[in-house]
């Protein structure tokens, strides 16, 4: 029998949505995140990453996809509320989504971020 996963409360959640996890926040039972980009083609490259991350982790979210946004939403529904693995994958998303190379001074540049051919993401 599996082991049954803590549920948070609505206070115990908005507790841990800080730091890393500060642009998520709890609608309707869902820890929600909206991401926008610059069109289309950013928008599929966000939902193909939240998708492979998500079959990776075997948890996966709902997401409403339109032209220039992708809102992510996470609950476990085996234990019909926000779980830990709620909190892991969406601090894996925001890691993944968010990474910005050039901030971290090593040898890759990142995107040029004065080109708009080049932007797919709008950066928190």
């Amino acid at each position: 029998m599996a082991q049954q996963e803590k549920v948070y409360s609505d206070d115990e959640i908005k507790q841990r949505l800080i730091g890393p996890l500060k642009y998520w926040y709890v609608e309707d039972g869902w820890l929600h995140r909206k991401f926008k980009t610059e069109g289309w083609k950013g928008t599929l490259m966000v939902v193909n990453t939240i998708g492979h991350l998500a079959e990776a982790a075997w948890h996966h979210p709902d997401l409403t996809v339109s032209y220039a946004s992708v809102i992510v939403k996470l609950m476990t529904h085996s234990a019909k509320g926000i779980t830990n693995k709620d909190f892991v994958l969406a601090a894996k998303i925001e890691e993944v989504v968010g990474w910005q190379p050039a901030l971290e001074g090593g040898p890759l540049e990142g995107m040029p971020s004065g080109d708009q051919r080049f932007r797919y993401i709008k950066y928190d």
